[in-house]
């Protein structure tokens, strides 16, 4: 008799109750988004100066779900797209980081350049490179904007996931809260569960 192999774990979960198989995902799903959620938005709080008690690497996080295989992948059954967007971000996180790198770099090139002419010339040429140097100031005030802007983007656009995975496989939302530090999200309530306060994404109401 020829052996049956060794099956993909799908094959053998699709096997079960299909809407049991879908509500389990859709749980680890959530479960992984609301981990997410919360490390990017501290990660946010913390480059903007915040003193945040949070420690969870969303982005081997999500590398480690995508290492799984696509099949495997928790939250991407249901949005493939969910992945490529996260990587665009990530890229716009790593230009945003160059472009900084890049620009200080340049500044920082033309003052030690205006400070040797100034020492082996005239001290007027030490001038422009001292004009050069509230130009450092405007980088990183640049920099540090898109940065934040980009980590809202990602934070808000997980959120919204959230919302719509609530409301399509019916979640409890109280069972995924999460922590938020900054205020400016829309879609989640906050609660307050002795001193600690929790968001609760809100689920969309026109999610088939």
């Amino acid at each position: 008799m020829p052996s049956e192999g060794i099956r993909d774990s799908v094959e053998v979960a699709l096997e079960l109750d299909e809407r049991e198989v879908y509500s389990h995902i859709a749980h680890e799903s959530a479960e992984d988004i609301r981990r997410i959620i919360s490390s990017i938005d501290a990660e946010r709080a913390q480059r903007k100066g915040f003193l945040v008690y949070y420690h969870d690497d969303w982005d081997s996080l999500i590398r480690e779900r995508i290492r799984k295989g696509k099949r495997h992948t928790a939250f991407d059954f249901y949005n493939p797209a969910l992945l490529d967007i996260w990587e665009a971000k990530v890229e716009e996180l790593k230009d945003v980081r160059k472009a900084k790198y890049f620009l200080l770099s340049l500044i920082g090139i033309g003052v030690i350049f205006s400070i040797t002419a100034g020492l082996l010339f005239s001290w007027y040429f030490v001038l422009p490179g001292l004009g050069l140097l509230p130009l450092v100031l405007w980088v990183l005030d640049r920099a540090r904007e898109k940065s934040d802007l980009i980590y809202h983007q990602l934070t808000q656009f997980f959120i919204d996931e959230m919302r719509a995975l609530l409301s399509r496989y019916n979640l409890n939302p109280e069972r995924y809260r999460f922590k938020l530090f900054n205020d400016d999200y829309f879609g989640v309530r906050r609660i307050k569960i002795g001193r600690e306060s929790f968001a609760i994404a809100e689920p969309l109401n026109d999610v088939e």
